[in-house]
């Protein structure tokens, strides 16, 4: 996606350029933001509430015993009331969102305060909530535990340690290989050595790296955004603000904000310093992201593109890709020795490719040729795998392109777009995949047209697919799992569509109304 640099609030000074009308309008838009930031407060408080009694508990978890978590939590009003909570606190925040978005649309100097006040404010009843959305935050006690014992976790799945169930692990992931990298196993069982593996005392230790990770990653998109001249408090305002980013490194705690801070410190390092400096520095912060999750190894050669620098030759690049990867397999071959996995944990790479999910164009496609071929008399199942498969292959010439071609100002959208192959072309693609993305596509570009609004669209999409999805109700209810999510469905639904099509300020968004205001500029 390419930036857009026009700079609108310039040109609504310049006489004859702006009706009364038209200031009048901005003015009403700007008013008020501390409303909007409060709303926003609100909805993140509903999540809160919404996760004592909806959001993935330990079975041992002291929690357990609160007064207000039993009534929430094992009482069918409460489990309603905390359904609801959840999908109108979800969706409220992508009202507020984009309503700050709305009023801040100068972004002038003025607008920086007010989106490192969303961000802080919304952040807050996050910190402390029932991990909502996902449970394989349960899944890194389990890896830890299985690491204090002295088993090598890629060989020894966590139902290898006794409690795992009741310590909250998805028993879906009970015997696989866990597909993270040596790094994050350490941080698992630092984790658990320090909390004892008592579950609410790891949640908050694992959300307490994931915080670290989005301040981080608060700090470094600015100047990543100013490098490719785009307004870094927009910037802010497209990922670090946005509601999706919010609960899934935050409230899910996803050990992805650790993986993506140290990719995009990578990037920032070789960008500020495209020389060996930089070039060693930023390919250790990702080999360090790797180490987290492998799929960021599609950095390193863009990385190596920075450290050659400008107007490098054609050898020169070659060399350094070298020199790049050489550096890499030497960190990752240390760290194989300290842990004594060697290489065999980037085997786990392939744990997350076994799954699709509908909504995946890949996967889409998979399930439409499984049914024509069972339908055909063949096996559904090898046709659904041989397509998944093509899809995944498809993510390599794009990455091939990427390299190969394009000007050196634009090594970054390369990397950006890269990366959005591998999601683009997966069979399964999850809300944090998107997440990964945002960022890059936000320091470089989202221009306010049909790019800023296929933003928005997703923003909302994974926002009610995950309200609706991701809940945690008591089994020994009146109201069942699959009634609870309807419920949500329906709820977040409606409030989508009420957004897109009759709220009088959002709908605005969708018909172009104010978009000669939502430029990108720099400050």
């Amino acid at each position: 996606m390419s930036a857009a640099n026009a700079d609108s609030s310039a040109a609504a000074t310049e006489p004859g350029t702006t009706t009364n009308a038209v200031v009048i309008s901005q003015q009403r838009l700007r008013r008020s933001p501390l409303r909007t930031v409060i709303a926003g407060t609100v909805g993140s408080i509903l999540l809160f509430v919404g996760s004592l009694g909806v959001g993935w508990l330990a079975a041992v978890s002291e929690l357990r015993q609160n007064p207000m978590v039993i009534a929430l939590r094992f009482t069918t009003p409460g489990a309603i009331i905390s359904i609801i909570l959840v999908a109108l606190g979800g969706m409220l925040l992508v009202r507020e969102w984009l309503r700050l978005g709305q009023k801040l649309n100068h972004w002038g100097p003025d607008t920086r305060k007010w989106i490192n006040a969303a961000m802080i404010a919304w952040s807050l009843p996050m910190m402390v909530a029932i991990p909502m959305f996902s449970r394989d935050i349960y899944s890194y006690i389990g890896q830890g535990r299985v690491m204090q014992s002295g088993l090598n976790p890629y060989e020894y799945g966590v139902s290898y340690i006794e409690n795992f169930f009741q310590l909250g692990a998805d028993q879906l992931w009970s015997e696989s290989p866990p597909p993270y990298g040596p790094l994050f196993l350490w941080m698992e069982q630092g984790v658990v050595a320090i909390t004892d593996a008592q579950p609410d005392q790891s949640v908050l230790l694992f959300r307490a790296l994931c915080i670290i990770s989005v301040i981080a990653m608060a700090w470094m998109i600015p100047k990543l955004a100013r490098m490719h001249g785009i307004n870094p408090t927009r910037a802010l305002w497209l990922s670090v603000a946005n509601p999706l980013f919010l609960v899934n490194f935050i409230l899910a705690a996803h050990n992805d904000a650790i993986m993506i801070a140290l990719a995009l410190g990578g990037v920032l390092a070789a960008a500020t310093w495209r020389n060996w400096k930089g070039g060693l520095l930023g390919a250790f912060l990702v080999t360090m992201s790797v180490a987290i999750k492998p799929i960021t190894l599609v950095f390193l050669p863009f990385i190596g593109l920075l450290w050659a620098g400008k107007g490098a030759s054609w050898p020169r690049k070659f060399l350094i890709w070298f020199l790049t990867l050489a550096w890499s397999v030497v960190i990752m071959a240390v760290m194989g020795l300290v842990s004594d996995f060697g290489f065999g944990w980037v085997s786990a790479m392939s744990t997350p490719g076994s799954v699709f999910i509908w909504y995946a164009p890949v996967g889409m496609l998979g399930l439409l040729a499984s049914a024509v071929v069972g339908l055909l008399g063949g096996n559904g199942g090898e046709a659904m795998d041989l397509v998944h498969r093509i899809g995944q292959l498809m993510a390599v010439p794009v990455i091939l392109y990427m390299m190969f071609v394009g000007k050196d100002q634009r090594i970054i959208w390369r990397l950006t777009w890269a990366f959005a192959a591998i999601v683009i072309f997966a069979p399964m693609i999850q809300a944090w995949y998107v997440v990964w993305l945002i960022p890059l596509f936000a320091v470089t570009g989202i221009r306010s047209d049909w790019q800023v609004d296929v933003l928005f669209f997703l923003t909302a999409f994974f926002m009610i697919y995950a309200v609706s999805d991701q809940i945690d109700v008591f089994p020994y209810l009146d109201i069942d799992l699959s009634s609870g999510r309807t419920i949500a469905a329906v709820i977040a639904i409606a409030y989508g569509a009420y957004l897109w099509f009759l709220d009088p300020a959002t709908r605005r968004l969708f018909r172009g109304k104010y978009r000669h205001t939502l430029q990108s500029t720099v400050i």
